[in-house]
């Protein structure tokens, strides 16, 4: 009975020891941590200002920076300023040798430091920005990894907007290419060296969405500089844009082939009705006009014509042309009416003088007339020389020209006019629209 509880007096003490063994092993791997921080990073242990030896400590070799980053969201693209903004995480990996570890037995996989300014960093700055920002809610979005082979990796969350020049010569039916570069500011290729990580150096989220635009591919590439100081390290991103033509089509396209297809309304009004036919040119010429200039505030004023100033400017000639058309009509109406007006008179005045003959013929009946015969005789040589005349002047009829005949079914000028207006119109806009959207489809095909 004794010996019982003297067993269960020392299983029950073994289990007290390995338990507090076990918490004395914890709280001693936490002060490992801190006794790791210390040692790599202690006051005189460890200079941030001091770049990082080359591969394998090499003292001569620059030091390799590798990048990737991942887009998670671009915001805007302004056209008229020429820019766009994007949010993104950006990463920085390099190795460090000053910085190895022991990881005590695989237990501790890296070290994390929230303050940047405790180890090197590389001086990289991207070269087309025009502003930007970091995130500090609720904490400050940057960490830095340090891994027991020495290796570090920097990783922060920033915004930009960028700088993006454009070319709009095919604006709205374009493509444009918005650049984000990265370079070295103090530092020369012959100390600092950005590369891009191996495998997917640039990733976007999946679910992006721009309200005008669709990100079609992104290239990377090599940008080195060579100034008068150097030749500094450089990293772009080539992203590819392609303007959404559904918001244009139905905000600009359409309305003004309505607009332009209801000036031609004038010609089918009598040429009578001149306020309705002026309100209605002047109408569509002024929406026109607003049309245009409400396009042409939410661009930048560039030295070359672009696709929508051919587009509105050929529709604005032919509403202008619409108008002119009228007025042509109108000069025309009121030159028919003078004209049928000196006919009147003037059949009014050889009324008037076959009427005074008459009565001047009444007046005299004793007046006689010697009447010369209607007809000759076969016989008399001067009546057969006017047949042969005749016989080589008579041709057969000519074939009617169909266009004048049609034309004739109109008397008037003014009318004759509105009716060519309501077919040319039309084709000359038909064949206008057939040579334009085959140019620029073609074009934006060849940019491809």
């Amino acid at each position: 009975m004794g010996t019982g509880h003297y067993f269960w007096a020392i299983f029950y003490f073994a289990s007290l020891c390995s338990a507090s063994l076990a918490n004395n092993a914890k709280i001693n791997f936490r002060e490992k941590e801190k006794k790791v921080l210390d040692q790599i990073l202690g006051a005189g242990k460890y200079d941030a200002r001091i770049r990082p030896s080359g591969i394998n400590g090499t003292e001569n070799l620059p030091t390799y920076v590798y990048v990737n980053m991942f887009l998670r969201s671009i915001s805007k693209i302004d056209d008229y300023k020429m820019e766009y903004s994007v949010q993104l995480t950006f990463r920085e990996q390099w190795t460090d040798e000053r910085l190895k570890f022991d990881d005590i037995q695989g237990r501790l996989k890296y070290l994390t430091l929230t303050e940047a300014n405790r180890v090197w960093m590389p001086d990289l700055f991207f070269s087309n920005e025009k502003e930007g920002h970091f995130h500090n809610i609720i904490m400050p979005n940057v960490y830095i990894r340090i891994f027991p082979n020495g290796s570090v990796l920097y990783s922060i969350r920033i915004s930009l907007t960028l700088a993006c020049p454009m070319n709009l010569k095919l604006y709205p039916l374009d493509r444009q290419i918005c650049s984000l570069r990265m370079a070295s500011y103090g530092w020369t290729t012959n100390d600092l060296v950005f590369l891009w990580k191996e495998g997917d150096p640039v990733q976007v989220v999946k679910n992006l969405h721009l309200p005008r635009f669709t990100l079609e591919k992104f290239l990377t590439d090599y940008c080195n500089s060579k100034t008068n100081t150097g030749e500094y390290s450089c990293l772009k991103v080539d992203l590819l844009f392609k303007r959404e033509f559904s918001y244009y089509l139905i905000q600009i396209y359409i309305p003004c082939c309505m607009l332009v297809i209801v000036s031609w309304v004038s010609f089918w009004l009598d040429q009578g009705a001149v306020p309705a036919r002026v309100s209605l040119g002047v109408t569509t010429l002024l929406t026109m006009a607003t049309q245009t200039s409400g396009i042409n505030a939410s661009l930048p004023p560039v030295s070359y014509t672009k696709a929508i100033d051919v587009w509105t400017g050929v529709c604005l000639t032919f509403v202008f042309g619409a108008l002119l058309e009228f007025a042509l009509v109108n000069y025309a109406s009121r030159s028919d009416m003078h004209k049928d007006n000196i006919k009147k008179k003037r059949r009014d005045l050889e009324q008037a003088s076959l009427d005074a003959a008459s009565d001047l013929l009444d007046t005299d009946s004793n007046a006689t007339f010697a009447m010369k015969p209607l007809v000759r005789h076969p016989a008399d040589p001067l009546a057969l020389e006017k047949l042969r005349q005749c016989e080589v002047h008579m041709q057969p009829p000519k074939r009617p020209n169909c266009c004048k005949t049609w034309l004739s079914k109109f008397p008037t000028r003014s009318k004759r006019i509105d009716v060519i207006s309501r077919i040319t119109f039309p084709l000359v806009f038909a064949l206008f629209n057939l040579v334009y959207w085959s140019t620029y489809l073609f074009r934006e095909e060849e940019d491809e």
